[in-house]
């Protein structure tokens, strides 16, 4: 069995991906541009990668390809149907990074809440030393306890978020496909009004794209905080940049863009140096122990397709 890893450098160069051997020859390569991913996978029976796209135009000519284990809980780069019409497996990997996400999220938001960015700075420029005033009280900041906080998505993640929101004192909304006993539950219209900070834990589909839209934050509450470590796309990017300059969002952080890496002409490059704004380079996924755990679970993954089961079997 070949196994081939077409981008390596999305992991980190810490990780040893030695356990790849015991299935065979493993081709390791840091990045493979789109033009290159067919020659990459020429001779391979797995491909494995994390943001690589896969679909027709570089699959149709693979004879020998038979598993794609994607380092991974969403695959939405991948062409599920067109997988599935070939007869090559599709495996993720849900539920490896559930803790790293939550803690980037939750620590997102309380600084942006909390103002620690001007705080900071107002200390390292050295305005705090020459200003002969014990302390600085501004801008001002208010308590996560007198706050709503509203989580959209209500699996692992979500639910992670909400636990911790609710341990802080916050009132917890979430909106969630499923029905909801543990937190208030409510539709994605209602928390969009109602909550002081917005956290985005859904997948990318047909009913996501898009979902945080003008028309929702104009319903916003003025000030508030908003937080995505989903996908990019679920928001409204240029809509999110106006909503900040015009002082409609309180503070805004993205772990994650419509396109990777975010492009000069983004316009998020619009406020990029603002206090308020915390964008990060979708590294909530990625602590050390996530990252170590994900490449096990892509070896216990081969091995239940060499054995022909499986739970992380997506096609």
């Amino acid at each position: 069995m070949k196994i081939t890893v077409l981008d390596a450098s999305t992991l980190g160069d810490d990780l040893d991906l030695g356990c790849f051997e015991e299935f065979g020859e493993v081709t390791v390569r840091h990045t493979t541009p789109p033009e290159l991913v067919e020659e990459a996978l020429w001779d391979s029976d797995v491909a494995v990668l994390n943001k690589v796209k896969l679909g027709e135009t570089n699959l149709k000519n693979l004879k020998k390809l038979k598993l794609v284990c994607v380092a991974a809980t969403g695959f939405d780069n991948i062409d599920t149907a067109y997988l599935k019409k070939r007869g090559i497996a599709l495996y993720n990997v849900p539920g490896y990074c559930t803790a790293g996400v939550v803690q980037v999220t939750v620590a997102m938001a309380l600084s942006l809440v909390t103002k620690l960015e001007s705080y900071r700075d107002y200390v390292h420029s050295g305005r705090y030393s020459a200003g002969g005033v014990a302390n600085k009280v501004s801008p001002y900041y208010r308590e996560i306890g007198s706050l709503t906080w509203g989580v959209v998505g209500g699996g692992a993640i979500g639910r992670g978020v909400a636990t911790a929101a609710k341990a802080l004192g916050a009132r917890v909304l979430m909106c969630r496909r499923k029905p909801e006993r543990e937190f208030e539950s409510c539709d994605i219209d209602t928390l969009c009004k109602k909550s002081d900070i917005i956290s985005l834990h859904v997948p990318l589909n047909g009913e996501t794209e898009n979902m945080i839209n003008t028309k929702r934050i104009a319903s916003m509450k003025n000030g508030a905080v908003l937080v995505n470590v989903s996908r990019g796309k679920v928001c409204d990017e240029l809509a999110l940049t106006e909503a900040v300059l015009s002082g409609k969002l309180g503070g805004l952080g993205m772990d994650v863009y419509s396109a990777e890496p975010m492009s000069k002409d983004h316009p998020y490059n619009r406020i990029v140096h603002l206090d308020n704004v915390c964008l990060t380079p979708h590294m909530a996924w990625g602590a050390v122990e996530a990252r170590k755990r994900c490449i096990r679970i892509i070896c216990d993954n081969i091995r239940s397709f060499m054995a022909e089961k499986g739970p992380n079997r997506v096609v």
